[in-house]
């Protein structure tokens, strides 16, 4: 997965997490990580998903609104066909 990156300022803010998950973080990050670049990261690769699973579920709408449409012409185009 690709990302393009713009970045112009950062914004310092402050979130609540658990001390579990802190815990992991830390345990996946060892001595040599950045916990605000993981989790930058991890938000990034999950707006992503979200975004993709909104496209998604339009293109699915637009097809279940077609499929009637869709159906019948894929039957007429059967029709065409030669029997070997």
């Amino acid at each position: 997965m690709q990302y393009v990156q713009v970045v112009k300022m950062k914004i310092k803010t402050s979130i609540t997490i658990s001390d579990a998950l802190i815990k992991q973080i830390d345990n996946y990050l060892g001595s040599s990580g950045s916990r605000s670049a993981l989790i930058e990261q991890a938000l990034r690769e999950f707006l992503s998903t979200k975004a993709q699973q909104v496209r998604d579920a339009k293109d699915l709408e637009i097809l279940n609104n077609r499929a009637k449409a869709l159906d019948e012409e894929a039957n007429d185009v059967l029709t065409y066909q030669v029997e070997l």
